[in-house]
C-alpha cells in the first residue's frame, strides 16, 4: 500500500503539488512519429494503441531512430477502422486495426515476445522508405510482457513494445528549462515531441516527476494512479529533429551538463517511466487535475 491514496472526494490541497495534464501523446508505431490527442483510454499496458506496432529487421529484431533516424518522418493517423501511415515520397499505407497475418516471435531489447506480422504490403512500404528489408508487426495482446521487477518491486506491471514501461511522464517546465539552456548556448528551441512522452504535466516545476511517489489523476469515472518507477535514460534520439530527421548533438550535450542521474549509473535522464497502479479502463483527458506528494527520504 502507498500513502496519500486519493478518493474522488479527496481535496487536491492535500497534496504537495498540483498539476494539470497539458498534453497527451500516443505513439502507435514504436520509434515513428507520435499523435497528439485530447483524450486517451488508459489500459494496463499504457495508453490504448501506444507502441502497439513495431518495425523489425529480417531477424525479427526491432529497429528504431537510433539506427534509422528517418523513422521520425513516418507519421501515423488513427481512424475508426485503420491506421494510416504517411512519409515523404510515399503513398499512404493503410493498416487495419482488426486484421493481422501469421503469428511470429520478435525481439525488443532483451525480450522475446509474441506478435503478428502485418503482411507483405506493409513490409514493402517500410523497406522502400527506410532502405533495408523490414517488416511491420503488431503486439499480441494475449502475451504478457512484464516490466523489470528491479524497478516495479512487488507490483507486476506490463507493457507492449515500449522500451520497458507503460507510461512516460514529463513536465512542460523541464522543456522550458532545457530551451533556456539551449538559447544561452546559441541553439534553437526544441519541442517535447523529441522526448516521446505520453503525458506532459503543466503547473509544476521542472522534473518534479522525478520527486513524487504517486500521480493521482481525477477523471470523470474516478481516480487513476500512476506510479513513477524509473528515470528515463536517454539515447541519441532527442538529438533528432522530428521534422527533418536530421541529428545535432546540442540537446544531448546540454542535458549532459545537468541531467546525469546517479539512479541509473550516471546516464542522462529526462522524464519518468510510470506503471499503472489503478484506473485501467478510464479515460485521460487534457486539463485533468493531477495531485502528487514528494517522496520521503
Amino acid at each position: 500500500t502507498f500513502p496519500h491514496c486519493l478518493t474522488p472526494d479527496s481535496p487536491m490541497d492535500s497534496f504537495d503539488i498540483t498539476a494539470t495534464i497539458a498534453r497527451l501523446f500516443v505513439h502507435p508505431v514504436k520509434s515513428c512519429a507520435g499523435i497528439e490527442v485530447q483524450e486517451a483510454l488508459l489500459t494496463d499496458t499504457g495508453l490504448d494503441l501506444d507502441r502497439a506496432w513495431m518495425v523489425v529487421d529480417a531477424d525479427g529484431v526491432f529497429v528504431s531512430q537510433r539506427e534509422l533516424p528517418r523513422m521520425a518522418l513516418v507519421r501515423p493517423q488513427l481512424r475508426l477502422s485503420d491506421m494510416v501511415l504517411r512519409a515523404p515520397g510515399m503513398l499512404a499505407l493503410h493498416v487495419s486495426l482488426d486484421e493481422v497475418e501469421q503469428p511470429l516471435q520478435v525481439q525488443v531489447w532483451g525480450d522475446i515476445v509474441q506478435a503478428f506480422d502485418m503482411g507483405k504490403v506493409a513490409a514493402q512500404w517500410f523497406t522502400d522508405f527506410l532502405g533495408r528489408p523490414l517488416r511491420l508487426v503488431r503486439f499480441d495482446p494475449d502475451y504478457r510482457r512484464v516490466c523489470s521487477p528491479k524497478w516495479t518491486g512487488d507490483t507486476e506491471a506490463t507493457t507492449q513494445f515500449a522500451d520497458g514501461f507503460p507510461v512516460l511522464v514529463a513536465t512542460a517546465a523541464a522543456v522550458d528549462d532545457l530551451n533556456t539552456r539551449l538559447a544561452a548556448a546559441g541553439f534553437g528551441a526544441v519541442g517535447v515531441e523529441r522526448f516521446r512522452p505520453n503525458i506532459v504535466l503543466a503547473g509544476i516545476e521542472a522534473h518534479d516527476e522525478d520527486r513524487v511517489d504517486m500521480l493521482h489523476i481525477t477523471t470523470a469515472d474516478g481516480v487513476v494512479q500512476l506510479q513513477p518507477v524509473k528515470p528515463c535514460a536517454r539515447c541519441p534520439i532527442p538529438d533528432i529533429d522530428p521534422a527533418t530527421a536530421e541529428s545535432h548533438p546540442a540537446v544531448g550535450n546540454t542535458l549532459r551538463s545537468y541531467r546525469q542521474d546517479a539512479r541509473v549509473n550516471g546516464a542522462i535522464t529526462f522524464g519518468m517511466n510510470a506503471i499503472v497502479r489503478e484506473g485501467a479502463g478510464q479515460v485521460l483527458r487534457v486539463g485533468q487535475v493531477v495531485g502528487a506528494n514528494y517522496q520521503f527520504d
